[in-house]
């Protein structure tokens, strides 16, 4: 006699994908759509001809004012850059940690304070360096 299960109860495989192949294959189809769409831009796009305007390194159309005194950005603006890369990094990571941290343990509170302890150090740092002063004289 053969016993067949009843349809409720049969389970059908989908054919689960590994994460990593699901990823690759996403990746896959980012890139090919970049290239398709920087071919697409070279084939089908302007081909401007090349000027002595066009090829100005600065090609914002205002005049140089001082084209043999040109000078690098003064240091204290690299801090400040740096400053606001890492500020907006940590709020990155800290809105990954919320949408990780699920169930809330002890362990996820304790990084959670270790993280932000860290951003208040932060912001403490910038403040007595006075590093937004100084930009500003």
């Amino acid at each position: 006699m053969i016993h067949v299960k009843p349809a409720a109860t049969r389970r059908i495989y989908c054919g689960v994908m590994n994460p990593y192949g699901s990823f690759l294959l996403y990746l896959m189809g980012i890139l090919s759509f970049v290239g398709v769409t920087l071919l697409l831009n070279r084939v089908l796009g302007p081909k401007p001809a090349a000027s002595a305007m066009k090829l100005e390194p600065f090609e914002c159309g205002a005049t140089v004012l001082d084209p043999v005194n040109v000078r690098a950005v003064p240091i204290k603006y690299y801090a400040v850059a740096i400053a606001f890369v890492l500020f907006d990094l940590e709020t990155v990571f800290l809105f990954i940690w919320a949408l990780g941290a699920q169930p809330l343990t002890g362990f996820m509170v304790i990084t959670f304070f270790l993280f932000a302890s860290l951003l208040v150090l932060m912001l403490l740092y910038v403040y007595k360096a006075r590093l937004l002063e100084a930009v500003t004289d």
